[in-house]
């Protein structure tokens, strides 16, 4: 590798810009070479391979020691059976690598006591392994069921976006490795460009079902979340890629509980008040 700072898809990678991935699902061949470029970058050990019975893939799911995943989604019509016809540009198999979705208001870094998870100089967010204690709080956190703790180490893991090649100058490996470019790595502001203006030539060749999931005012951007530094283009429910349409962080939940909580005791207090007063 040269030490230019510039990835090979020419985006020149520097501190203090938002970087992320947009993935097209209606280009995923389902092919999992970013899979296998994750692990081998990442020195992240092998996995048992184990069909389903049910699909053509065989790793199932994101976990500690896999960060990126290529889902394999059977489409099926309303009556359960393989649909006879299909709109252009799709298949009866709906693919999409999945990874950790990098949130602008990231759900796992507000739950974490320790600090060990930060965001970085690129608007990515990484676990750091040396101060991880592996209390696990951030699992219950992510809303997206990305982060994992793995057994062997007792740490906390998940997709750093390749936060090493980052710092030297270099686009992350899955994105690089992927043959179709479906996995597309770059500045967030120019990826939503990019995206819309593939949705619009999508809709114009007969897929109106296409659209984001992530940006600014789409489904997968609610919660409180804003926005995913990993969004994707799809072309069917949410739920049906195992995405939710409406991912929501625990700090929304937490605030006003606690807020209702003391609302109670500042009652319960007047009434005590005016009842010794009654007494009195």
């Amino acid at each position: 590798m040269s030490g230019e700072s510039e990835a090979s898809t020419g985006t020149k990678i520097e501190p203090g810009r938002r970087y992320g991935f947009f993935t097209d699902t209606t280009l995923c061949i389902g092919c999992k070479a970013c899979e296998v470029a994750c692990k081998e970058w990442n020195l992240l050990p092998s996995d048992r391979a184990s069909l389903s019975g049910m699909s053509y893939d065989n790793s199932r799911g994101l976990s500690a020691t896999r960060w990126r995943h290529v889902a394999f989604v059977e489409k099926l019509d309303e009556s359960g059976e393989l649909p006879t016809a299909m709109p252009p540009f799709q298949s009866h198999w709906l693919m999409m690598s999945d990874v950790c979705k990098h949130c602008s208001n990231a759900p796992c870094l507000e739950a974490c006591p320790t600090g060990a998870i930060f965001r970085t100089e690129f608007d990515t967010v990484v676990v750091q392994q040396d101060i991880c204690n592996g209390c696990g709080y951030c699992v219950p956190a992510c809303p997206f069921g990305v982060v994992d703790v793995d057994t062997d180490d007792g740490k906390a893991h998940k997709c750093t976006l390749c936060y090493d090649r980052l710092k030297g100058g270099f686009e992350p490996a899955c994105s690089k490795a992927c043959p179709t470019e479906s996995i597309r790595f770059g500045e967030l502001d120019e990826l939503q460009r990019r995206a819309t203006a593939r949705v619009g030539e999508l809709h114009a060749a007969g897929v109106a079902d296409a659209y984001l999931y992530g940006t600014p005012g789409s489904p997968g951007a609610t919660g409180g979340l804003e926005r995913l530094n990993a969004f994707f283009l799809l072309t069917a429910e949410p739920e049906v890629y195992n995405l939710p349409c409406s991912p929501d962080r625990p700090a929304n939940r937490v605030v006003p509980s606690l807020a209702s909580g003391l609302a109670a005791v500042a009652a319960l207090a007047a009434a005590a008040a005016a009842l010794l007063g009654m007494r009195r």
